[in-house]
């Protein structure tokens, strides 16, 4: 089990997923860790993720999970937003343990 860091682009004309290279993360807003954490926010792989579905009642959410789970090839019921339901970025959380 794994997490990234999502930029969300929901309402776009064509879906796709992006790893941001190190030299392009300035495209995100700095996450806050807790002093708990056991992973710093910055070693996380962090992803640019545009789906065609709107930020209406959940769906472009529904819609970066499977894009998600699609990139990394489990089921779309491994892939949760843990973080930023309301927000452009978020924390994804990938099971991709068998």
């Amino acid at each position: 089990m794994f997490k990234i860091l999502v930029r969300a682009k929901p309402g776009a004309k064509r879906e796709e997923v992006v790893e941001v290279k190190a030299e392009m993360q300035g495209l995100f807003v700095t996450t806050p860790v807790s002093p708990a954490s056991h992973r710093r926010a910055s070693a996380m792989r962090q992803f640019k993720v545009s789906v065609k579905e709107p930020a209406v009642a959940g769906k472009a959410n529904r819609a970066i999970e499977h894009a998600i789970a699609e990139f990394f090839t489990v089921p779309p019921t491994r892939v949760r937003i843990v973080v930023g339901q309301a927000a452009r970025e978020k924390v994804v959380e990938v099971d991709a343990d068998n």
